[in-house]
């Protein structure tokens, strides 16, 4: 059952979120919630990610932007660091509260709660308008990455800021798709290499499988997205996304999953 539904999450939402340049590991973050720990949850998330976007690089990474690159990409990276730092450092914190629900027990524990924030706040990013069209020129480009990077690390959940930042960056189509991408990969890279200290402990090898399947899948989705949807709007997928996210926030925020 997870593994299917990880691989139709994983295609559908690489196809749905090529063009937007978020949307991955909003979508994917949730599904694995379900089956994992959020700790491992984000992690598992960050390698499908990880792969997904270096496939995308492939496409069109030759686009990208340097100058963009070095004032949105370094703070990005540092802040990265932050922020995973203070993920590995909230998992170990004990449970605020625990509570019976038809004779079960569920904790509400910090990193569950934070994440729950996280997932209401985006989930209003997809729908708002006043929120969607929050643009910003490109002398605030630092500022956009020390944002992006830290929730990535924080939550893997970094591309709807950075994409709010480079959209009004004076960037071509091609060039935004390009950018977004590599520094996706580069923050994906680091923060990762800040989860490995716990990748033993998690045993990530048992979900090895999982993670190649999740990855295929995302990959399909691109290819398919990268042909197809050019066109398409996205703002019914957009409200469902959203439906879907609030729905998911409210459950881990009560310790249900």
């Amino acid at each position: 059952m997870e593994l299917i539904a990880v691989i139709l999450a994983a295609f559908l939402a690489s196809m749905l979120t090529f063009f937007s340049g978020f949307g991955l590991g909003t979508i994917l973050l949730p599904v694995f919630a379900i089956f994992f720990p959020v700790e491992i949850a984000i992690a598992l998330t960050g390698l499908v990610h990880f792969a997904n976007s270096l496939f995308k690089i492939t496409l069109v990474g030759k686009n990208a932007d340097r100058q963009v690159l070095i004032r949105f990409g370094i703070p990005a990276i540092l802040a990265s660091f932050a922020g995973a730092w203070v993920l590995l450092r909230i998992t170990r914190m004990p449970a605020f509260f625990d509570y019976q629900l038809f004779q079960q027990t569920y904790e509400v524990t910090p990193v569950k709660l934070v994440v729950a924030v996280l997932l209401l706040i985006f989930s209003l990013l997809e729908v708002i308008p006043s929120i969607q069209r929050l643009q910003f020129g490109r002398e605030k480009l630092p500022v956009g990455g020390l944002l992006s990077g830290f929730f990535g690390g924080l939550s893997g959940m970094q591309g709807a800021v950075r994409s709010a930042f480079l959209i009004r960056s004076g960037l071509s189509k091609e060039a935004y798709i390009g950018t977004g991408v590599v520094i996706a990969s580069l923050v994906d890279f680091t923060r990762l290499s800040v989860y490995s200290t716990r990748f033993k402990e998690a045993a990530l090898q048992e979900h090895l499988a999982l993670i190649i399947a999740a990855t295929l899948a995302a990959m399909a989705g691109a290819l398919l997205g990268n042909r197809l949807l050019k066109k398409i709007t996205l703002r019914l997928i957009q409200v469902i996304v959203a439906i879907m996210l609030f729905i998911i926030a409210i459950a881990l925020g009560m310790g249900l999953i």
